[in-house]
């Protein structure tokens, strides 16, 4: 017996240390399969279905292993809880005195100084935000990680932060004169020393892109990288190989500028005229981009002469002020960052504005008084191996949904992965045919009727009252979701709660506590949500979630594999729409005693010969159209 199934099984570490703890086949499976990954320095895509156990699976073989490992997630949360339950638990378990850390990326880390320059500079837009940076400023005397989300009473999203914490583009360095008290070095060394490191994706991709410019590093080199949550890196790499300037970004450059001339160029009126002219030109140009709520390719802009008269003036705005800085920069660290910011921004500007080639989208989104420009490339595939071979380690790519049809060439070819690379697919352990069943409605209208939705409401509606409440309704458009908001509050006995009238994390306790409620939910909803237990008993999904044609990054890439001789249906939206639909059905069982309905109001599901791809997907549960068939059996396990 190895290492692995001894720890994983009856007898071992974790069934000692893990109350109600139970051997699985699938888990001592999946441990063997990163282990060997590790030993050897190879390539391993591992897919590990709900109730696997993935995480202790990969950390066992990593604490194990004797080498250094980065352990690379999507999201804060299970950053977090590797961090601060499991890792504890299996170090302390197996007995090793392994170094480990956590380090998060840099805006998740109070700024001294900025905390300093923002009372410098006290001028808030929202009522609160004086009694919040009082609340950061008592607990900076007290942290010793600086890592914000220590402190509840100042909500993460707090604009607030904004002004405490650094970016890349803010940050002093070495020339900060708090520097030696900066939380975010003090996180980085502790990085350096580990032996296993946990991050997230963004900053794994950050620290790959400042060690291929030649710009030193955040991250130790490692001997492995377990990349969990990797169906969510082609969209993070995507994200990260672009280019993007920001209303935020350019407003923090006037903010940072205005406070460093009350500091140190009081004596210069030319600095606050630019900062009035800048200030102008970002509100100007927003106009010009229309309604908020937008994500829309550049091409497509209604009035284009007018945004892109916009943009010149924004540029012209963002270089005067570069020029202003630049005579000034020697005065101070502070006027010597924003010089540069302004000087790098209008260069992104310039680079914006030449426009997108076969290469990149340029596209934009708008928000209430905001806006984001974006240049974003089609193919990250190539990016991201050549960065994986300039780190030569083992890399464990997994996550519950990485395969489509049971096979791995959707994600090989996303991450430019070799053909040969070894992959290994553990199913869930629980028991789906006996505590799930799959129902598609019968005489469902096409997705593209205009009587659709009003038909899932009363589907959706019947399976909600035969469960008691206790469901989620995933929907693909936010139009449909309010639809179903307004119909559902007034007709249902239960609990509505709708994505939007609460953080994420308040609705679902609000459901969890609830116990008889109904949550209407798009986008973030489709993952990372866990309720386990009689609190939820059916899923219910709108239609098969294919990329809306109006997003300008699935059409750009569309267009991408069409102009290369590729089938976009077959290669691109059939296995994304596979993937997301694998995750949202994965909120159903999350639990070996869970059971429940779900609910597809799709057609196509049955109707269209590519449905077969997303039943094969599936788990293997039963399936009934039969809304007597769904009512019986909600009976039964009641």
């Amino acid at each position: 017996m190895s290492d692995i199934d001894h720890h994983l099984g009856p007898d071992g570490a974790l069934a000692g240390a893990l109350p109600g703890f139970q051997p699985r086949e699938e888990q001592q499976a999946l441990g063997r399969g990163v282990a060997e990954a590790i030993d050897a320095g190879d390539t391993l895509i591992a897919e590990a279905g709900t109730g696997t156990g993935k995480t202790f699976a990969y950390l066992l073989p990593a604490l194990l292993s004797g080498k250094r490992v980065i352990v690379s997630t999507g999201t804060k949360t299970l950053q977090d809880q590797l961090y601060q339950k499991d890792l504890p638990l299996l170090r302390d378990a197996l007995d090793l005195p392994r170094r480990t850390a956590l380090l998060k990326g840099r805006t998740n880390y109070l700024c001294l100084y900025r905390t300093d320059m923002a009372e410098v500079d006290a001028r808030f837009d929202r009522p609160g935000t004086g009694a919040q940076l009082q609340a950061i400023r008592q607990w900076a005397a007290v942290t010793d990680s600086g890592d914000i989300s220590e402190l509840a009473e100042v909500p993460n999203d707090a604009p607030i932060w904004g002004r405490a914490t650094s970016t890349a583009d803010n940050c002093l360095g070495q020339e900060c004169p708090l520097y030696d008290d900066c939380f975010l070095m003090a996180a980085r060394r502790r990085a350096q020393e580990a032996d296993l490191l946990v991050v997230n994706h963004h900053l794994l991709l950050a620290d790959m892109a400042l060690k291929e410019g030649g710009f030193g590093e955040v991250l130790p080199s490692a001997d492995a990288y377990i990349l969990d949550e990797a169906h969510q890196l082609p969209d993070v790499a995507a994200q990260f190989f672009g280019v993007s300037v920001s209303s935020r970004q350019l407003q923090e450059l006037i903010r940072d500028t205005h406070a460093e001339y009350l500091r140190d160029a009081g004596d210069q009126p030319a600095l606050p005229d630019c900062l009035d002219v800048l200030r102008k030109a970002i509100q100007d140009f927003r106009l010009t981009l229309g309604e908020a709520g937008q994500r829309a390719a550049w091409s497509g802009l209604g009035d284009a002469d007018e945004a892109t008269d916009a943009l010149i003036h924004l540029r012209a705005a963002t270089s005067a002020l570069a020029e202003v800085l630049e005579t000034l920069a020697e005065r101070g660290r502070g006027l010597e960052n924003c010089h540069r910011r302004a000087r790098d921004m209008a260069s992104l500007l310039d680079r914006f504005a030449d426009g997108e080639t076969d290469a990149f989208v340029q596209w934009f989104e708008t928000y209430q008084q905001a806006f984001i420009l974006r240049l974003t490339p089609l193919d990250v595939g190539q990016q991201f191996q050549a960065r994986m071979k300039k780190h030569p380690a083992a890399w464990v790519f997994t996550s519950a949904t990485l395969s489509v049809n049971g096979g791995f060439g959707h994600f090989l070819e996303r991450m430019g992965l070799d053909e040969e690379t070894s992959t290994l697919r553990v199913d869930s352990p629980f028991d789906y045919a006996s505590n799930a069943l799959l129902y598609v409605p019968a005489g469902m209208p096409e997705p593209n009727s205009a009587f659709y939705t009003e038909a899932f409401i009363e589907r959706a509606e019947a399976v909600i009252r035969a469960s008691g409440g206790r469901a989620f309704v995933l929907f693909t458009s936010h139009r449909a979701l309010q639809q179903a908001a307004a119909q559902l509050r007034d007709r249902l006995p239960y609990p509505v709660l709708v994505q939007g009238d609460a953080s994420q994390n308040l609705l679902l306790e609000r459901f969890r506590e609830a116990g008889n409620a109904v949550l209407l939910g798009t986008g973030s909803f489709w993952e990372g949500v866990d309720v386990k237990g009689e609190a939820l008993s059916a899923v219910i999904i709108d239609r098969l979630p294919f990329a809306s044609p109006a997003d300008p990054v699935a059409q750009a890439r569309i267009d991408f594999l069409r102009r290369h001789g590729g089938n976009p249906f077959r290669d691109f939206q059939i296995p994304q729409a596979v993937i997301a639909l694998r995750q949202g059905v994965g909120r159903l069982i999350r639990d070996a005693s869970d059971y429940g309905v779900l609910m597809i109001g799709d057609p196509r599901l049955t109707g269209k010969s590519y449905g077969r791809l997303f039943l094969n997907s599936l788990p293997p549960m039963g399936r009934t159209r039969d809304p007597e068939t769904v009512q019986a059996f909600l009976a039964r396990v009641d």
